[in-house]
């Protein structure tokens, strides 16, 4: 599985494109708000020659979403999201303004992802895990054949996901944290929502927060 990554809008978010040999592709977290960003990720989709055939975001919160309607329109995919975090989404667009995000377009789900299940393009299969803290509905995406997680802002590179936001919960978080991803590999690369990867065994050494 290959993941490709973009960094958009003025959060600094990590937008993730995954593909495999079979040009099959999702795309998790588009953040892509402005024109030059949004022509930065076609131009790649194009020049690679990638089918994209899902959307979904680990979770909702306006930095993870501001390009949700304009994938799904260009590509003809819908929206998938877990069910907790829909109400998340749906406050997006009463504060989006307020970041300066005034041409922000809401995308609603239509399904939603659940733990257990597998998300599935051409040859692969993601499990999908349940991890919440950061956001009610938060999830990750987890390829264990080539050890790799898209985390969202659950874990970072010597950091962990805010909890200070609406429906953020400290001791849920570090609870997701060490029952989901702490319980993979050491060897498994995480793909955080912002900032640099790591990998499991990296985090549970030298973060701070989870010592």
């Amino acid at each position: 599985m290959n993941v490709t990554t973009f960094t958009f809008n003025a959060f600094s978010e990590n937008t993730y494109l995954l593909h495999d040999e079979t040009k099959e592709c999702i795309v998790i977290d588009p953040g892509c708000y402005d024109k030059s960003e949004q022509e930065e990720l076609t131009s790649f989709v194009a020049a690679q020659g990638l089918h994209i055939k899902q959307l979904v975001n680990t979770h909702c919160h306006v930095d993870h979403v501001l390009g949700n309607k304009f994938i799904s329109d260009k590509y003809k995919v819908d929206l998938v999201i877990h069910e907790a975090d829909l109400p998340t989404l749906r406050a997006v667009a009463v504060y989006a303004p307020s970041y300066g995000f005034t041409r922000y377009q809401e995308l609603l789900p239509t399904k939603y992802l659940k733990e257990g299940e597998l998300l599935q393009f051409g040859n692969t299969e993601l499990q999908i895990l349940f991890t919440p803290g950061h956001a009610p509905g938060h999830v990750v995406f987890y390829h264990a054949p080539s050890e790799q997680v898209i985390g969202g802002d659950v874990l970072f590179n010597r950091s962990i996901g805010r909890t200070d936001l609406p429906g953020g919960n400290y001791q849920i978080l570090i609870q997701s944290i060490k029952t989901k991803l702490f319980t993979l590999p050491d060897s498994v690369t995480v793909y955080p929502g912002h900032g640099p990867s790591t990998t499991i065994g990296e985090e549970k050494k030298f973060n701070p927060f989870l010592r």
